[in-house]
């Protein structure tokens, strides 16, 4: 166990504790996008997990850890959608009242999915304003804070999603990820290179909202001073100060994309593989088929395609594009 307090052990823990309630997620290839870059190329695909995204796990693992007392308060968070559609769906399943603060620039389709799990939604402006809320929220009504990235017990949850690629690809030479805080590659760099150091993590950012990339550089975690990209997922303001941490040691490189790109993405893996993936959840495989990244040939490459909750509207204008 590092400084983090994240460890393969209490990676295989929360495996234990949240397995029955979540989707054994199929781990796919395609020979034929893999051949654009030379490479075994397989998804993981959350995209298919229950509420869309990866997110569950964590959450319900976060959940599982609270007292009775800390869930009679209710809950509240923050997200531009997948987390708190998440949150939404593990507190009704567990009887527990729920608050999630969002942008308004969030998509409609997850704020509606994200109330009809249950939960109450708040729309205070833009990602900025939805934190501050959030954390007048906890501290004046006492609600419960599940916090999107910085937390032990969430990040061991999304460190499932390496525990199931380990056991579904004997030999991995590579992952590749979106990052957003980091809280979904920290999981994994953990629960992988652990096992293995010499599987390869890299990370994957959109051009208008790489905070991680940036904290490659400074040495420290930074705040961006504002975020600009279709991906919103992996568009938080700030990367994790706990993630970072871990990926610093872990991850070999964050590169970056542009939102052209990732659009091109979800069409080729709509067109493909007929999976249907949202901008953020399509950053990885971006990366991958504009060569952002280099592996051998014939390396085994995993990219987690990490949610699935597109947007039709916003569909239906990369179809126009093409």
């Amino acid at each position: 166990m590092g400084e983090s307090g994240i460890s393969l052990s209490g990676i295989s823990s929360a495996y234990t504790r949240i397995k029955d309630k979540v989707h054994y997620t199929p781990l796919f290839r395609s020979a034929q996008l893999g051949g654009r870059s030379g490479t075994e190329l397989y998804f993981k695909c959350e995209n298919l997990q229950k509420t869309g995204s990866f997110k569950v796990r964590g959450v319900l693992n976060k959940i599982g850890k609270l007292t009775e007392e800390q869930r009679s308060r209710g809950l509240v968070t923050v997200s531009a959608g997948n987390h708190a559609q998440a949150v939404a769906w593990a507190a009704a399943a567990m009887g527990v009242a729920c608050t999630a603060v969002m942008p308004e620039t969030a998509s409609r389709t997850k704020i509606r999915a994200t109330e009809a799990y249950g939960a109450k939604v708040i729309l205070p402006g833009d990602v900025y304003a939805a934190f501050e809320k959030t954390l007048h929220l906890e501290k004046d009504e006492g609600l419960t804070f599940v916090h999107p990235f910085e937390d032990r017990h969430l990040i061991e949850g999304h460190g499932t999603v390496g525990l199931e690629i380990m056991e579904q690809l004997e030999h991995v030479d590579a992952v590749v990820c979106g990052v957003g805080s980091g809280a979904l590659s920290s999981g994994i760099a953990v629960a992988m290179k652990e096992q293995n150091p010499k599987i390869r993590l890299y990370g994957v950012e959109p051009l208008g909202a790489n905070a991680m990339q940036q904290s490659f550089e400074a040495g420290e975690a930074v705040t961006l001073d504002q975020v600009n990209t279709i991906a919103d997922g992996l568009a938080p303001p700030m990367a994790g100060g706990l993630p970072f941490s871990i990926l610093r040691k872990y991850m070999e490189e964050v590169v970056t994309v542009t939102d052209r790109e990732i659009e091109h993405a979800v069409k080729e893996l709509l067109s493909w593989t007929k999976l249907l993936v949202e901008p953020s959840g399509a950053a990885a495989t971006a990366a991958i088929l504009t060569n952002k990244l280099t592996f051998e040939k014939g390396e085994r490459v995993v990219s987690v395609l990490s949610g699935g909750n597109m947007d039709l509207d916003l569909l239906s204008k990369f179809i126009q594009n093409s």
